[in-house]
């Protein structure tokens, strides 16, 4: 389980930038239709949670309470994607796949 904490950490940190790049595009692209959404706002902050539980990850990936804590991160940047999307539909393929990673690392921890 400790590997596949390394991989998903490291994947994380890599899809944490596409992520940013494209929520900086839904966010332009938001505020230049003025349609009121918030999506591209929210894309960037689940890639900062992305980035921050990729290191976290990859740090604490033989403890239990790191395990715990990294799950709870990709947890609160799902919650927070499937909660905002909008016109920024990628937005749900990232939530979808941090509530993934949340499960890995959770179970991976009990």
């Amino acid at each position: 389980m400790k590997t596949a904490k390394l991989v998903i950490g490291i994947i994380s940190i890599v899809l944490c930038f596409l992520v940013m790049f494209q929520s900086c595009a839904a966010g332009i692209g938001n505020a230049l239709s003025e349609n009121g959404e918030r999506s591209g706002s929210a894309g960037m902050l689940v890639a900062f949670l992305m980035l921050i539980s990729g290191i976290v990850g990859i740090s604490t990936r033989n403890s239990k309470g790191g395990g715990i804590t990294t799950g709870v991160f990709y947890a609160l940047a799902g919650i927070i994607g499937i909660g905002n999307y909008g016109s920024y539909s990628d937005l749900m393929i990232w939530s979808i796949l941090c509530f993934i990673f949340a499960v890995v690392f959770i179970a991976g921890s009990v």
